[in-house]
């Protein structure tokens, strides 16, 4: 996988703020971190050889710039950076594999959320064991309006019935102060105290023995995964196939072919919001 890189800059930066911490920022601000197939290639490396060491007990995620994510690097879609069966439904059953990857490390995964998260951005934080959020951070799908559902259909399990109806139905982005009352994440701090309060949960969380987290974390991915979400999130990927085959996702993604940013911009314009008040692609 080769991209394009402002002055060589890494695509993932790598650092240790705090004993037994491993953080990983997504490096790619002057596109908003948007996920190609490259860093996220590097940064499930990443995770992976930080679940190995033992000199690392919790991992944070976070992105470097303006914003978390704006989700994935459309240029990337249909390609994937690991191998999962293709046919129908390829991409989306990737994007749930990635997150059970994710579940299933034995160390602890906290994402720190600033700006806007949005679309596989939103996926990258939900597959973290803890999530801490920006109180003016943007948060939401707004591929549901034109492309597809969602690739990783979390947000009735995560926010409920009405609200994630809410947000299937407009694509709408939530603030941080919301995410948290709804149950996205666990809590919101103003931004310039965000980094200081994730260290500061990060090193607390360190305090526990390290084989002890490991059945704790599993713990409560066992509890959900008994209530059916694994197996409710798979199935998703075959409604997230179907999708692309609607009329409207099929025209929405000629237009796309046209031009990236007026495609959007015509997706968003009719609401008023993302792209029509200078947000991220996606």
């Amino acid at each position: 996988m080769t991209e394009q890189r402002d002055a060589e800059a890494p695509l993932l930066l790598t650092d240790t703020p705090a004993p037994l911490v491993r953080r990983l920022t997504l490096n790619r601000p002057h596109k908003r971190n948007a996920l190609s197939n490259a860093l996220r290639g590097e940064l499930f490396a990443a995770l992976e050889a930080a679940d190995r060491d033992p000199d690392v007990r919790v991992i944070v995620i976070r992105g470097a710039g303006s914003c978390f994510s704006s989700g994935y690097d459309l240029a990337g879609v249909g390609r994937t950076p690991f191998h999962t069966a293709g046919g129908q439904g390829h991409w989306a059953r990737h994007v749930v594999e990635g997150c059970f990857r994710m579940w299933d490390l034995s160390k602890p995964i906290i994402a720190q959320v600033h700006g806007w998260c949005l679309a596989g951005g939103s996926e990258l934080a939900v597959a973290c064991d803890l999530v801490y959020v920006a109180e003016d951070a943007q948060i939401g799908y707004p591929a549901v309006r034109t492309m597809s559902p969602p690739d990783n259909q979390y947000h009735a399990w995560l926010i409920g019935m009405r609200a994630a109806m809410e947000q299937m139905l407009t694509g709408d982005a939530m603030s941080g102060v919301e995410a948290v009352r709804l149950g996205f994440a666990n809590r919101a701090h103003p931004e310039d105290e965000l980094e200081a309060a994730v260290l500061a949960m990060a090193e607390r969380v360190a305090k526990l023995d390290p084989e002890l987290a490991q059945l704790n974390k599993r713990l409560v991915h066992r509890q959900m995964e008994a209530m059916g979400m694994r197996a409710g999130l798979r199935a998703g990927a075959d409604l997230h196939a179907l999708g692309w085959h609607t009329p409207a996702s099929r025209a929405y993604m000629a237009e796309l072919r046209q031009g990236v940013t007026k495609a959007l911009t015509s997706r968003d314009q009719t609401f008023g919001d993302y792209r029509t008040e200078q947000a991220p692609d996606r």
